[in-house]
C-alpha cells in the first residue's frame, strides 16, 4: 500500500523546494496530475504521475480583472439571473490577446463594482481586484463611460440640448453629458459622474422610449469586439 500524501508535500520532493514554493507552483497551474492541472495544495495523491511544467516559474498570485459581454436580461449583481454565471472557462473569448494564463482560482471571488441594468447589455467588469473595485466605486465620477441607446418616439423641442444639460430629478441637476445622434433611432450617451440607470428617465423627459441600451466603454476599456456572453480578461498593463 502507499500511502496518500498531500501534493504540496510531492512536490516540495520532487522540486526540492520549501512547502510554501511547493503551493505557489500549484496554485499557479504549473503541476499536473495523471496529465490533469491541479490547483490545490491539499489534493491528495498516492501512486499518481506528478510533473511539475518545465516553465514553471514562482510568482506572486495577482487578482485578475475581466471584461464580459453582458446580454440584457441578466443582471449585474446577485439578482436571479446573474451575469456572473457567464463567466466560465468555455465562455472565454477565443480572440483574447491578454496574454493571461487561465486559473481555476480566477472563476472565484470576482466582483462587479459598477452597476449596469438588468435591461442592457455590454461591457461589464468583474474583479477580484480591490484596486480595481475602488476605482470604479470611490473614482467613478472621473471614468467615462460610453453606451448607445436605441430609442422611438418624438424627440421634444430643444430636446437633446436638455439631454446634454438642463434636466432634474427629485430636485438634482444633472451633470453635463454628451449626447448625440448616430443614427436616426440611436443616440450616443458619453457621462461622467451619472448613474447608466438615468438614461432612461432623461430619455423619457425629452418624449423618447429606449428600446435598448448598450455599454460600449468604461473609461478607456472598450467593448470591442468581443462577443455576446463570452468575456476576456484585462492584460496586466490595461488601465480602466
Amino acid at each position: 500500500m502507499t500511502e496518500s500524501l498531500r501534493l504540496a508535500k510531492r512536490v516540495v520532493a520532487l522540486a526540492q523546494c520549501s512547502r510554501r514554493e511547493a503551493e505557489q507552483y500549484i496554485e499557479g497551474g504549473w503541476v499536473r496530475v495523471d496529465g490533469i492541472v491541479v490547483e490545490e495544495p491539499q489534493f491528495m495523491v498516492d501512486t499518481q504521475t506528478v510533473e511539475i511544467d518545465p516553465a514553471a516559474r514562482l510568482a506572486p498570485l495577482e487578482a485578475i480583472t475581466l471584461v464580459l459581454h453582458k446580454p440584457a436580461g441578466y443582471d449585474a449583481g446577485d439578482g436571479p439571473n446573474p451575469a456572473r454565471a457567464l463567466v466560465t472557462p468555455a465562455t472565454r473569448w477565443a480572440d483574447d490577446a491578454s496574454g493571461v494564463r487561465p486559473l481555476q482560482r480566477h472563476m472565484h471571488g470576482l466582483g462587479a463594482p459598477l452597476a449596469l441594468p438588468t435591461a442592457a447589455s455590454g461591457l461589464l467588469v468583474f474583479t477580484q481586484d480591490w484596486r480595481v473595485s475602488r476605482k470604479l466605486t470611490e473614482d467613478i465620477d472621473r471614468i467615462e463611460q460610453e453606451f448607445v441607446v436605441e430609442v422611438s418616439g418624438t424627440l421634444k423641442e430643444n430636446g437633446l440640448a436638455l439631454l446634454n444639460h438642463g434636466l432634474s430629478f427629485n430636485n438634482y441637476a444633472m451633470p453635463p453629458i454628451k449626447v448625440s445622434w448616430q443614427s436616426e433611432h440611436r443616440l450616443r450617451f458619453a457621462f461622467k459622474r451619472m448613474s447608466a440607470s438615468r438614461i432612461e428617465p432623461m430619455c423619457h423627459a425629452v418624449g423618447l422610449e429606449v428600446l435598448a441600451m448598450k455599454c460600449l466603454r468604461v473609461g478607456r476599456i472598450p467593448l470591442s469586439k468581443l462577443p455576446p456572453g463570452q468575456w476576456r480578461y484585462l492584460a496586466p498593463d490595461d488601465r480602466i
